[in-house]
């Protein structure tokens, strides 16, 4: 069976871990709030009203993508981009190139970030791969103007977030939201998360500090995972409302045929 992304590969073993998901989860809240194009999630009402369920979702279709055969992993991102087609008829207007590139670029950046947070630090040839992996899901999506190249992706996203991110009603809002989700102990506990994982640019836009408080407990925690005990500690700190949907990632989502 010909799978999208070869069984051995750094990209798997990234989207297969639910520790390194939940990081690139914090992530991407945080950069889905400062995006510029933040109000085309918002016209559909999805994002305000379960911020944690869309990316649940959006992680979803990812994980589908990474876990199967070529056939399945294209049907679905043809899904992904029918549904992105609907939502530009009812609005009368198209969701613009660059802000495809952005979540692709968020993609990307996250799955390395929080794989170098959690475990080690990559080689270029796993960098390039699961650059291409992504690059090739835009491909498919028709996204235009995509980078050729590593090197020329890295230039393209510390352009991406310094032009197309800003802090605005909607970054303001959404925070609310997630709050309002998680609660003021998990909310805080986000933002640590999300502190330990961004890029400068972001960390500067949400006034995070330098340091994560989460840093000095890394060890501990990464501990508590070789001793079996990391299942207890996330059942105690994440949302009952998605506990389904949280172990789940730690299992690799079934091929489709």
């Amino acid at each position: 069976m010909e799978y999208f992304v070869r069984e051995e590969s750094i990209v798997r073993r990234i989207w297969g871990d639910g520790d390194t998901i939940l990081f690139i989860f914090a992530g991407a809240a945080a950069e889905f709030a400062l995006n510029k194009a933040v109000d085309w999630l918002y016209f559909t009402g999805r994002l305000p009203a379960d911020p944690l369920g869309r990316l649940f979702s959006t992680v979803g279709y990812a994980r589908t993508i990474v876990f199967a055969n070529r056939a399945a992993a294209h049907r679905t991102i043809d899904t992904m981009a029918q549904i992105h087609a609907a939502v530009e008829d009812r609005r009368g207007a198209r969701i613009p190139d660059w802000a495809y590139r952005d979540v692709l670029f968020m993609l990307i950046d996250y799955s390395m970030r929080a794989f170098e947070i959690l475990e080690r630090e990559l080689n270029l040839a796993e960098r390039e791969e699961i650059f291409t992996v992504f690059s090739r899901v835009g491909s498919r999506m028709g996204v235009r103007n995509l980078p050729q190249s590593y090197g020329e992706w890295e230039v393209a996203r510390q352009r991406h977030l310094e032009q197309n991110l800003v802090h605005s009603n909607y970054t303001a809002d959404l925070f609310r939201q997630y709050r309002k989700h998680l609660g003021p102990v998990r909310y805080r506990l986000l933002l640590e998360a999300q502190n330990l994982v961004v890029p400068e640019r972001v960390r500067k836009l949400l006034s995070y500090r330098r340091a994560s408080l989460l840093q000095p407990l890394l060890g501990g925690y990464k501990l508590s995972k070789y001793l079996g005990l990391d299942r207890m500690i996330k059942d105690l700190i994440l949302p009952s409302a998605y506990k389904r949907e949280i172990e789940a990632l730690d299992r690799p989502p079934v091929s489709g045929a």
